[in-house]
């Protein structure tokens, strides 16, 4: 299966609400366009987005005369496309880098460092883990896990140990080692408690100031999560001044347009998605495909 057929699958969900929309005898109407605005906000893509999209289409239409459901899916999505924040500098590729995982419990972060310096490590990168989640009793073991099976050393301290001072080794490290990518997986906050998002501020201030490789606070959001994955990621990049997003879990179960939602709100730029349990299934992003793929167009008949 390719990336393409995978993103596809991955975002079932939205794409049968769109399949319905678009299922018509002809008849670009205007229950159509409101029928399309309320599959967009129930898409998790929020009011905002929903009707500035719809009004665009709606008037690109009418001077294009677009009519049919192709024609309608494919100018939907390039117009969705302009509504995520472009990637100006990618932390995973434009190397040196230090990335911190942050997000809330559940999210994916471990998985998801162990997945992306898997990726690195076979493209002959040099990678170093960082286990700064020295709270939760099962992390640094999952972490070391992660470092045995994908052949990536990982640098953690004793579950309690201040996580901070975690960081600060671990950049230490990665310099003296000549690493070119490190990738530091921190505890899961609530973004509610402000005490800890207090605690993580810390963690990413001294990380920036210890390091000098560029640093970037990347946060990992659960699609399954919805509208509250947009107030988690407002919280956090309040708090953190956030770089940009990994979102996890478009698996099926999950409705895609809350990347579209927070992307546009925040002005935040995706750097991955993961639309599988496989590595494979761990991608870069690409606006106008993922967008292809949540409208339901096929990949070979654009």
């Amino acid at each position: 299966m390719g990336l393409f057929d995978r993103l596809k699958h991955g975002l079932s969900r939205s794409r049968e609400a769109m399949n319905e929309l678009f299922y018509m005898g002809g008849e670009v109407d205007e229950e159509f366009w409101e029928s399309l605005e309320d599959t967009l906000v129930m898409g998790d893509m929020g009011a905002e987005v929903a009707m500035k999209v719809t009004d665009d289409l709606r008037e690109e239409a009418a001077r294009k005369n677009l009519k049919t459901a192709p024609q309608l899916r494919e100018a939907l999505a390039k117009r969705l496309a302009q509504e995520f924040a472009p990637v100006e500098r990618d932390p995973f590729t434009d190397l040196p880098s230090v990335v911190l995982f942050v997000g809330i419990n559940g999210a994916g972060k471990t998985t998801t460092v162990g997945k992306l310096a898997g990726d690195a490590h076979r493209h002959g990168k040099s990678v170093l883990i960082g286990g700064a989640d020295t709270f939760r009793a099962a992390a640094i073991e999952q972490l070391e896990v992660w470092g045995t099976r994908v052949d990536v050393p990982v640098i953690t301290r004793e579950r309690g140990a201040d996580p901070a001072s975690v960081c600060y080794d671990v950049v230490d490290t990665a310099e003296k080692m000549g690493a070119q990518l490190v990738l530091i997986d921190t505890a899961g906050r609530l973004h509610t408690s402000p005490e800890l998002m207090r605690e993580l501020a810390k963690i990413v201030n001294v990380t920036r100031k210890r390091s000098s490789y560029p640093v970037s606070v990347v946060l990992v959001i659960d699609a399954t999560t919805g509208q509250n994955g947009l107030l988690q990621a407002k919280e956090f990049n309040d708090a953190l001044d956030v770089d940009g997003l990994i979102v996890t879990k478009l698996d099926g179960t999950a409705k895609g347009g809350i990347a579209v939602a927070i992307s546009h709100q925040l002005n935040l730029p995706i750097y991955r998605i993961g639309v599988g349990e496989g590595a494979e299934d761990f991608q870069s992003f690409d606006a106008l495909s993922f967008c292809r793929a949540l409208v339901g167009e096929n990949e070979g008949n654009r």
